[in-house]
């Protein structure tokens, strides 16, 4: 099978086909760089293995017959609490780039997240997914394009600003040195000023490195987007991003950033337990199962975010991988729910999770 070939997809039952066939099909430069982590890639085994570690506690002889996904995120309701995180290049998995991406999660009723280092424009996407996107920002060291990217943005429809705040520096991708990401001439780059010979390395360099929490207000002053800071790790950051007005997004960057670093179902329960629902709190990070979904929820996450696992889809099936990816975690989350005896999201707590 080619790389975008119509497969079967009723023949793939779990997220863990959908990969081990994108793996098959991808270049070996692309796998380098969506599947690559940091140094010893420790936080990126972690990430799954946090799951498995933890275990359901499921209550019996309540009525299942219906099991009610739906949520709302900053006022939006949703058919489900599984996003698409925000991640660069889709136009190296399939040739209709972010613009599959989000106009899959809309037709399942969730949300897509815009990456700044994405192939399609901003427009284009506020065009194929009207209402249900939001879009990734880094703050640059020249702040007009950062406030220019603002704008377009809001202008374009988007419904919230995800501020990353774990990568002023890039960590070191010891996978992605050896085997450079190639990146065609014919694949724009338009948020970072077109082609780039080595984008990586360009876009590193407009990061502005003294970004603080002080900037946030300038950011604030650009938009009334509600303001999202995704790579919180830790309850003292959480309370800061609070205190200032925006959400949490607990993540380590798909364990590509600071290698050993804590997971981010690791750290919820402690999150969680300082915000004090002041804020929303999202998650992301080796999510590949209905279960997964089920225990960050339980644990304080509004809602779980998908990075690679997209990726996957979109190489295998474009608009429909991604789309089949989302149903299968749904549909995974919603016969866990009703194993563990829950029939909607505020019914699920801590006390359905036990720790090692």
């Amino acid at each position: 099978m080619t790389l975008h070939d119509a497969p079967d997809l009723k023949s793939f039952l779990n997220l863990a086909e959908l990969e081990d066939a994108a793996r098959a099909q991808l270049a070996p430069t692309t796998l380098s760089y969506y599947d690559g982590g940091a140094n010893d890639e420790l936080t990126v085994q972690a990430n799954r293995g946090s799951y498995a570690r933890l275990a359901l506690l499921p209550r019996v002889l309540v009525d299942i017959s219906e099991i009610d996904l739906t949520t709302s995120l900053l006022g939006t309701p949703l058919k489900l609490p599984i996003g698409i995180a925000p991640s660069a290049l889709h136009g190296l998995a399939h040739p209709d780039a972010e613009c599959a991406t989000a106009r899959a999660a809309a037709s399942l009723g969730s949300v897509m997240t815009l990456s700044t280092l994405s192939n399609s424009t901003i427009e284009q996407v506020g065009e194929a997914a009207p209402g249900s996107w939001w879009f990734q920002l880094y703050l640059y060291r020249d702040r007009e394009v950062s406030r220019a990217l603002v704008q377009r943005a809001e202008a374009a429809g988007a419904s919230a600003l995800v501020l990353t705040v774990d990568a002023a520096y890039l960590g070191r991708r010891e996978r992605l040195k050896r085997l450079p990401m190639v990146v065609p001439d014919t694949l724009a780059l338009p948020n970072i000023g077109g082609a780039h010979p080595h984008p990586l390395d360009y876009f590193v360099s407009l990061l502005d490195t003294t970004l603080s929490w002080k900037d946030l207000a300038w950011l604030r002053g650009l938009t009334r987007l509600p303001i999202i800071l995704k790579g919180i790790l830790t309850p003292e950051d959480a309370v800061l991003a609070a205190e200032h007005g925006c959400h949490v997004w607990v993540s380590n960057h798909g364990g590509r950033q600071l290698d050993t670093a804590v997971t981010a179902i690791e750290m919820l329960p402690e999150i969680s337990a300082a915000v004090n629902r002041r804020c929303e709190i999202y998650l992301d990070g080796g999510v590949t199962r209905g279960t997964d979904v089920l225990k960050a929820l339980a644990l304080g996450a509004d809602a779980v975010f998908l990075g690679r696992a997209a990726l996957w889809g979109l190489a295998v099936a474009g608009e429909a991988g991604v789309a089949h990816t989302l149903q299968l975690l749904a549909d995974e989350l919603r016969l866990a729910m009703a194993l563990c005896g829950k029939t909607c999201l505020a019914q699920l707590g801590p006390e359905l999770v036990r720790s090692p």
